[in-house]
């Protein structure tokens, strides 16, 4: 049995202030052990990894975007910043591919040290124009699995033009497991400004599995770029202020 699996939910965002905006969308993810990614390729006809297919994985879409493998990548940040995995497993919440498309507003990556404990999560944060920004952040170390984690840092990557850049997230989520936990909440001068949640629960990543995810979310990413514009242009006529795009954060990775 492999740790990778399906994950069928919902994504929902609420925005509190300076006024009221809520929407939902049902949403499946992938949930991929780095390591078991060439043999689920092997074994699965409806997913590829770099290759076209039905469902794919690109490691060109993540990381340093420049195709290499993610695995080291992320383990020579962890090093950068003290953390050593002691050769554990990393593994990537995400949309996948599907016909060849793809935008993942957000990719988690747990990682764990050898001993199974989590010892820090990345977030791999993208806007529609292109860019992409980390956050690296580590977890509480001696924590009970079964706790939430709980984490907080700075915005440094503009996302949303009607949103600002003086605020800050935090987050509160559960290790990935039958069910799948993550809030999300953005915070201004001005107080709480947004609420983003994931729930979902776990599946298996099986052929049969991918097929029923395609038939009742159909071109799921597709729906997700299409939900970010319809959103933001019912904001716009909410009377939303905007919020010109900054250059992007000198380096590739905030903690």
């Amino acid at each position: 049995m492999t740790a990778s699996c399906l994950y069928l939910g919902q994504v929902m965002h609420r925005r509190l202030i300076p006024f009221g905006h809520k929407f939902a969308y049902r949403v499946f993810s992938l949930f991929l052990d780095l390591d078991e990614i060439p043999q689920l390729a092997e074994r699965l006809r409806w997913f590829s990894h770099n290759r076209f297919n039905l469902f794919s994985f690109h490691d060109r879409d993540h990381g340093p975007r420049d195709g290499g493998a993610l695995k080291p990548w992320i383990e020579r940040l962890l090093t950068e910043r003290g953390l050593d995995l002691g050769g554990g497993r990393i593994a990537v919440l995400c949309f996948p591919r599907v016909l060849g498309y793809v935008f993942n507003p957000l990719t988690i990556y747990f990682c764990w040290h050898g001993d199974g404990e989590l010892r820090a999560v990345l977030y791999e944060v993208k806007n529609t124009f292109g860019e992409q920004h980390c956050y690296l952040l580590p977890v509480e170390p001696g924590r009970n699995r079964h706790q939430p984690i709980l984490q907080r840092c700075d915005k440094r990557f503009h996302v949303s033009p009607f949103i600002g850049m003086t605020a800050s997230y935090r987050f509160r989520l559960d290790e990935p497991d039958e069910r799948l936990a993550i809030l999300i909440r953005q915070e201004s001068p001005a107080g709480e400004l947004l609420i983003a949640t994931h729930t979902a629960r776990r599946a298996p990543l099986d052929d049969a599995g991918l097929l029923r995810a395609f038939v009742s979310h159909p071109l799921i990413t597709l729906k997700v770029i299409a939900s970010i514009h319809w959103e933001a242009l019912r904001l716009w006529l909410k009377g939303a202020r905007y919020h010109a795009r900054p250059r992007p954060p000198e380096h590739e990775v905030s903690t």
